[in-house]
């Protein structure tokens, strides 16, 4: 289902004349061909891609548009060295030679674009498939700590934040993450909320303690009055092991540094900037 959207999408169409053009590219880097890939996530290439796919969207009366002095390219450039190393607005507009407020608009804008063209490369809960096995965890994206949203705090991290859940393959392949749900919630009860579980029997899913009473494999809980045996200490080893991989993914998809690091926009664009993460990170895959 997703591979079939896949390659339609991949095949964008793009209006009469030159593309580089009309999407605001840059003489000197259509010359040059700079490495652009740590400043952003993606090559030249798949940047010119992405700026294919946002053009040739359909657009909607209230869509915000990117800022004409920036043009679409260099928009896009700017939001996602911005997704990639969370970097302070005023500082991008020295590096781009424009405006705080400029940058700001081109980041609201395109975040938005990013999450609507890309929505189609992100799997569903229902496009998991019942003979994988997969390995489950949460983990929590850090937020400035507004006053007025003490939901966000999270007990267990200390800090505040948004959990998502997040499943691989043994292969160590990211196969689904969850929506944002407020980071004072348990991580069993944001697995719940999601609705993963409501089609896929998880008995031979790999999960840490936190999931113990959801009929999936984990660590053995030390039992009151006294210690692990020494069967049950390899069995946690075993199992701890394996959920290495895991961990491994969680920390790669952090790469982008705007989901590891404090998020600092009002709150409300949160959810929005996270699922347009989540869709240049399956899209790259794709």
């Amino acid at each position: 289902m997703v591979a079939g959207k896949i390659h339609s999408l991949r095949r964008a169409c793009v209006k009469e004349g030159s593309f580089p053009e009309r999407i605001g590219l840059p003489h000197s880097i259509q010359r040059n061909e700079p490495c652009v890939y740590h400043t952003t996530g993606l090559s030249r290439d798949e940047i010119e891609e992405l700026c294919a796919l946002i053009h040739s969207a359909e657009t909607e009366p209230d869509d915000k548009s990117w800022p004409p002095s920036l043009g679409l390219f260099k928009s896009v450039v700017v939001t996602l060295t911005y997704l990639r190393r969370n970097r302070v607005q005023e500082e991008l507009a020295e590096t781009y030679g424009t405006s705080q407020p400029t940058v700001s608009r081109a980041i609201s804008a395109v975040t938005l674009l990013i999450k609507k063209v890309l929505a189609p490369f992100v799997p569903t809960a229902d496009d998991l498939d019942e003979r994988c096995q997969y390995l489950l965890d949460g983990t929590l994206l850090p937020c400035w700590s507004w006053a007025a949203h003490p939901e966000l705090y999270s007990g267990k991290h200390k800090t505040t934040g948004m959990n998502v859940q997040v499943a691989c393959t043994l292969g160590e392949k990211l196969a689904w993450i969850s929506d944002p749900i407020e980071g004072s919630r348990h991580d069993s009860h944001c697995l719940s909320e999601s609705g993963v579980l409501a089609a896929l029997n998880p008995a031979d899913w790999v999960a840490d303690k936190g999931y113990v009473g959801n009929g999936m494999i984990t660590p053995i809980k030390k039992p009151q009055g006294r210690d692990l045996l020494d069967w049950e200490k390899e069995f946690n080893k075993q199992v701890n092991k394996i959920r290495a991989m895991i961990e491994r993914v969680i920390a790669n998809f952090k790469t982008w540094r705007i989901l590891h690091t404090d998020y600092r926009r009002p709150v409300d664009t949160f959810a929005s900037t996270i699922s347009a993460v989540i869709g240049l990170h399956f899209w790259r895959d794709a």
